[in-house]
């Protein structure tokens, strides 16, 4: 069931900025897809962008006045054998401004590893997950909390995801 409410200017202005970062983190996670080595990473990141779709597509209900339930939404699946099976999404192209990193063979000039791919959306979702609390903390009404506090939570979940790829995989220790 969807509830309606009525977001304050400072409540939309939040929202907006959250919504600029789901679009970030999808373009990310989409391009990483592409670029990782190791089907495991690949599985990984596709599994989070299609989460990141899903949270772009609640915060567009919110910025609507829309407050959708939680009620029954699945939580995020780190199984990477269960990833696999959620692979058909639809392809996010950077921005024409980003496209000059692609030379005419079609290869990009950003030769990341998949370590350093790691490391990058690890940050992104703390930056992330880090703004939803503020988000959180501004808005009055408690609908709208839950559901940001639902994203939040399904957020580090994406970072544990890579955290624990990249520990097994001996790219991260914690000492």
């Amino acid at each position: 069931m969807i509830a309606n409410v009525t977001l304050s200017t400072k409540e939309k202005l939040l929202l907006q900025d959250q919504k600029s970062h789901e679009e970030q983190c999808i373009l990310k996670y989409e391009n990483y897809a592409n670029l990782a080595v190791d089907s495991q990473l690949k599985a990984i990141f596709r599994n989070n962008c299609q989460k990141e779709r899903e949270h772009l597509q609640t915060i567009n209900q919110l910025l609507n006045g829309q407050v959708p339930s939680m009620a029954g939404q699945s939580q995020v699946n780190t199984n990477p054998s269960q990833q696999n099976q959620q692979q058909n999404q639809q392809p996010v192209a950077w921005p024409s401004s980003q496209q000059t990193a692609i030379d005419q063979s079609g290869k990009t000039g950003f030769n990341a590893s998949d370590k350093d791919m790691c490391i990058d959306m690890i940050n992104t979702e703390k930056y992330v997950s880090g703004t939803y609390d503020t988000t959180i903390f501004e808005c009055k009404d408690a609908s709208v909390r839950d559901v940001l506090n639902h994203i939040q939570k399904e957020e580090q979940k994406h970072g544990e995801a890579i955290f624990a790829y990249m520990q097994s995989k001996g790219m991260y220790s914690a000492q």
